[in-house]
């Protein structure tokens, strides 16, 4: 890790060391095709998509801590002028691809996934978009995703993950990483999905993915019938609610389109 990029880190629109910034990908209806389609908030009306669309935003997250850059899931892997629109974004707050040293992914849906590889249009095949960070991802997810044929994966992007040097692939249900980092499988949205929390010097940062996508659903009970266990789910996100507040938890929603971050 480049100590002095740490040291001499500056960003008007980033909070600074220890703070999270989203890396907006935008608004999308995506139903049961799980196709996610634009959707611009002043013209459109989701009553004109089809029936059980759901408004949601899609927004990875980079953290600076005083020893990492970490990238929290990696959004839809969509593109803008031949370019990943994850990396302008990150270079909006002047971080470079080969800067990022963690990557830790929640779980392989390609609105969680999309942007982990890119396609090489000289070779045409899929290469890592961050060749120098560490990827921790869960062992028994990747083969699901790999082997399912769903909807919900991008099998193609992700086989060339399997036998790359810089995966950790996390067989345990819950452990930690470097000290500060823990992780737990949860089986709550998908069947090998793991949440995390990044201890930094003075705050927990939370990060439950589809677990807690949105605000509102930490703040209400509520079962939503596209979770692989929804009422854990729920469950879950009552308990993380609970010990935030006792412990003024900083949470991060990957699909809420008002409040991306918040502290209790």
């Amino acid at each position: 890790m480049n100590k002095d990029f740490i040291h001499n880190y500056k960003s008007p629109s980033f909070g600074g060391i220890g703070e999270a910034a989203p890396l907006s990908e935008g608004s999308f209806t995506v139903d049961k095709t799980k196709t996610f389609v634009p959707f611009n908030q002043q013209q459109d009306n989701v009553q004109n998509r089809p029936i059980g669309s759901i408004l949601v935003e899609v927004q990875p997250f980079v953290i600076i801590t005083n020893r990492d850059i970490i990238l929290l899931d990696t959004g839809l892997g969509f593109n803008i002028n031949g370019k990943l629109q994850l990396l302008h974004h990150l270079q909006q707050h002047k971080i470079e691809p080969q800067q990022i040293t963690k990557v830790l992914l929640t779980h392989l849906h390609k609105d969680h996934a999309g942007g982990v590889t890119y396609k090489n249009e000289n070779t045409g095949k899929y290469e890592i978009t961050f060749p120098n960070a560490t990827h921790y991802i869960q062992e028994r997810e990747f083969e699901n995703a790999v082997l399912t044929n769903s909807a919900s994966f991008s099998s193609e992007k992700l086989l060339c993950l399997k036998n790359l040097p810089n995966i950790v692939w996390l067989s345990d249900d819950e452990g930690n990483i470097d000290g500060y980092i823990q992780y737990k499988l949860t089986a709550a949205h998908s069947q090998y999905h793991q949440v995390f929390w990044i201890h930094t010097e003075d705050k927990i940062i939370f990060y439950g993915g589809d677990d807690a996508p949105q605000y509102q659903q930490i703040k209400n009970k509520l079962v939503a019938k596209y979770d692989y266990n929804g009422r854990l789910a729920m469950e879950l996100r009552q308990q993380w609610r609970e010990q935030g507040e006792k412990e003024h938890w900083t949470f991060l929603f990957y699909h809420d389109i008002k409040t991306p971050i918040f502290t209790y």
